[in-house]
């Protein structure tokens, strides 16, 4: 987490390019070329963030190398530009089929079943509509056919995913409810399904505001991602960790993110040895204490923010302050 040149880190905060004030409605229309844009660009941004036991360009995992996340992200480009012709579940299974291509390890699962529904939202999204409101209307639209291929990539993808269900587990393609539906069975232990049945109320309402707000403020876009990864990570603890190591743990991480915040984060001298501290913390061999589902959740937040949030238009100047 820790830089090398401390100063030059300084020196880049000032001036600050600030992302444009925004009205929360929808301005445009976005193209095909340029949803897939959007989901490819805030999977390697997200990726590139130095965040706290997550794998980034200074931290790799014996099993997973950043450049293998970069490949995961330039995959999903042909998949999500066809996002508002093709259901949702294809997109999922098609973006997971491709990934398969590029790497060898789950790196993009939780991303692509988080990203899936905003991309055709985005693709259907009329001037004067918000995203979250569209993004509504198709999660309400999704079937069991979209269910039957979001588990064909689940098992394809081979992380065990989100496990057995209920009754229904994942790895059945013959599912008999809806993806949605599906979803709500496992909301109480997965943040990414119950953003399906919440319409997306972390992302909508932690993560995204918190992005917007660094991002105005003149955070580098690396800061404001792990400002935003933070606010994520204290707001609601890390299902993946809980499920892993249990909720007691999952809490404590989430408290930790809490303190970083209250130092300053990435914004302050304090809150950067904090989040050093912390990323120390959260690295073991095993990688259980990674905030897996958070950094998902940081992805769909930066989706927002550049198909909705004017940030896909801004990007040259914003990525001169990295």
């Amino acid at each position: 987490m820790a830089r090398s040149a401390q100063g030059n880190r300084d020196e880049r905060r000032r001036p600050a390019r600030r992302l444009r004030p925004h009205r929360g409605a929808w301005l445009k229309t976005l193209s095909g070329e340029e949803i897939a844009w959007a989901a490819q660009t805030a999977c390697l941004l997200e990726a590139s963030a130095e965040k706290p036991g997550n794998v980034s360009p200074a931290a790799s995992f014996a099993d997973t190398s950043f450049v293998e996340f970069a490949a995961s992200a330039i995959a999903l480009g042909p998949s999500f530009r066809e996002a508002g012709s093709v259901p949702v579940g294809e997109t999922i299974l098609r973006a997971v089929r491709d990934t398969r291509r590029f790497v060898r390890v789950n790196t993009n699962l939780g991303l692509v079943l988080l990203l899936a529904p905003l991309a055709r939202a985005a693709a259907l999204a009329r001037s004067g509509d918000t995203l979250r409101t569209t993004v509504g209307h198709v999660l309400r639209d999704l079937t069991v056919g979209d269910a039957r291929a979001a588990y064909a990539a689940i098992s394809l993808a081979g992380p065990g995913g989100l496990g057995t269900v209920a009754e229904h587990d994942v790895a059945d393609g013959a599912a008999d409810i809806t993806l949605r539906d599906a979803m709500a069975l496992a909301r109480e232990r997965d943040a990414i399904a119950r953003e399906y049945v919440t319409d997306y109320a972390l992302t909508f309402a932690v993560g995204y505001p918190a992005l917007r707000a660094a991002l105005g403020e003149g955070y580098p876009v690396s800061d404001a991602i792990v400002h935003t990864f933070l606010s994520l990570l204290s707001a609601f603890p890390d299902t993946l960790i809980a499920r892993k190591e249990g909720e007691m743990v999952a809490a404590r991480v989430a408290r930790r993110a809490a303190e970083v915040l209250a130092l300053g984060g990435p914004a302050s001298a304090a809150g950067r040895a904090e989040l050093v501290s912390l990323d120390r913390e959260l690295r073991d061999a095993a990688h259980r204490l990674n905030p897996g589902t958070t950094a998902d959740l940081t992805a769909a937040s930066l989706f927002v923010c550049l198909a909705e949030g004017g940030m896909l238009d801004e990007l040259p100047d914003l990525l001169r302050r990295w």
